[in-house]
């Protein structure tokens, strides 16, 4: 239990890094609502509501596996020196509420 605190985990995910996966998830979205609103247009409001399920039940586990497996291809763990540590633990960081009175005065 010892050994790990001496490593650090780093999450490095951006914006970016999910961005196409929103899009993605919009499209289909906008699809199945789309295809509702053309069955319902039809008169066929079962179907609609069938097709919605559907395509929403048969995305959602893809989605969320590319979404899992990006977020854990972007946790580092690394491995910190005891020195550096007391040295970083030491020095006081600024809170931003801190570094926006610092230039404001």
């Amino acid at each position: 239990m010892n050994n790990l605190s001496k490593y650090r985990m780093n999450c490095t995910l951006s914006f970016g890094d999910i961005y196409g996966q929103i899009i993605v998830w919009l499209m289909v979205i906008f699809l199945s609502l789309s295809a509702a609103m053309a069955l319902m247009g039809a008169s066929k409001p079962i179907f609609a509501i069938a097709i919605v399920g559907l395509i929403l039940v048969l995305t959602v586990p893809f989605l969320l596996f590319a979404f899992v497996t990006t977020l854990l291809n972007h946790i580092e763990l690394t491995e910190v020196d005891p020195a550096v540590e007391k040295i970083t633990t030491t020095t006081p960081i600024a809170t931003p509420s801190q570094r926006a009175a610092q230039v404001l005065g």
